[in-house]
């Protein structure tokens, strides 16, 4: 058997691996059901949402030590994105004399830097806290989207790889009865996949049964810095 004959065999068998596992996927009954009810809970709770406006306190943290504190005002914009209005931010402390000026301007720098950054964060953990019917169902075809073990009674666990970027790692944790978002974890990154983000999303629901992200923590790992999101204060436009 040649060598060439034999890396095409093994290719064909990998393409036939990988179109077996979407279509036994696919051809998943109760995993099918499952999903298309979370992708309707999913899309008629967008629109609920899009009659709110609430607060949001956004806290940037350094290894532990909070650098930045800022309060924004929110609501869902027409494409359905999040549009702020920065309300209050922490005032910052200044050095006084020449040397204080040129301490200042060092840390100055380094807080643009790692405020940057933290934005970055942020920007990357919005993509993934509202659940995208669209992007559910793309994995879902792609066979990328599983159940996973139950946890507590009353909860659906759906586990999605390379939802938004490669190799990353969605896990969805769903109320079975509503088919409410409970809490969403991620494994991600920015552009490089050595640059490691966690993202931790907790959920909570409106008198009327609207459900919100409650609370949302973003942690840079390489460069030890957390973001940390809390929103409260809603009110109908």
């Amino acid at each position: 058997m040649s060598q060439r004959f034999l890396v095409r065999a093994l290719v064909s068998v990998c393409a036939f691996g990988a179109v077996f596992s979407g279509w036994a996927t696919a051809q998943n009954p109760e995993l099918q059901q499952k999903l298309a009810a979370v992708k309707e809970a999913a899309a008629k709770n967008k629109q609920a949402l899009a009659q709110y406006a609430w607060t949001e306190k956004q806290t940037i943290s350094l290894k532990g030590e909070v650098k930045k504190q800022t309060v924004y005002r929110v609501r869902l914009g027409p494409d359905g994105q999040p549009q702020k209005s920065e309300v209050a931010a922490m005032p910052q402390s200044s050095g006084g004399g020449h040397e204080g000026r040129v301490k200042e301007h060092v840390k100055e720098k380094k807080k643009e830097e790692f405020q940057e950054y933290g934005q970055q964060l942020a920007a990357l953990a919005h993509q993934y806290a509202q659940p995208d019917p669209a992007r559910l169902q793309q994995a879902f075809q792609q066979g990328n989207l599983t159940l996973g073990p139950s946890g507590a009674l009353g909860e659906i666990r759906m586990v999605i790889k390379n939802y938004i970027k490669p190799n990353d790692s969605v896990t969805l944790v769903v109320n079975q009865q509503t088919k409410a978002m409970q809490s969403i974890q991620v494994a991600s990154y920015l552009t490089d996949p050595k640059d490691a983000v966690k993202i931790s999303t907790q959920f909570a629901q409106l008198p009327d049964g609207t459900n919100h992200v409650d609370n949302m923590t973003v942690n840079g790992v390489s460069k030890n810095l957390t973001v940390a999101t809390q929103n409260s204060d809603y009110q109908k436009l």
